[in-house]
């Protein structure tokens, strides 16, 4: 599913117009980065989190020559599904950890 297509599911759920649709999506992905960016943490239960984690300086290998070179440390963005988000993508998943925490 791509921007446009997310877009068009929001104006068929609900009453707003194409683009008011879009503004809100806009909206809440700039909200999003920004809070990341500034190094909040964003929780949507049950959907997820995004946040920011920071990655060491580390030595990798060039693919094409072989030679190492080094990585510099850096900020990425880091999202983690929530359960009910799990849940939904694999049932089964979900189905076996909440038999094993009842089997506790």
């Amino acid at each position: 599913m791509n921007r446009a297509e997310l877009i068009e599911k929001l104006v068929s759920k609900t009453d707003l117009s194409k683009a008011a649709a879009g503004r809100v999506l806009d909206t809440f992905i700039e909200t999003v980065q920004l809070a990341v960016k500034k190094g909040d943490t964003v929780t949507l239960v049950g959907f997820g989190t995004f946040k920011s984690v920071k990655r060491a300086a580390r030595t990798g290998k060039n693919p094409s020559t072989g030679a190492a070179l080094k990585i510099p440390a850096g900020t990425v963005p880091k999202f983690t599904p929530g359960s009910k988000f799990k849940a939904a993508v694999d049932p089964k998943a979900a189905a076996r950890k909440a038999a094993k925490a009842a089997g506790k």
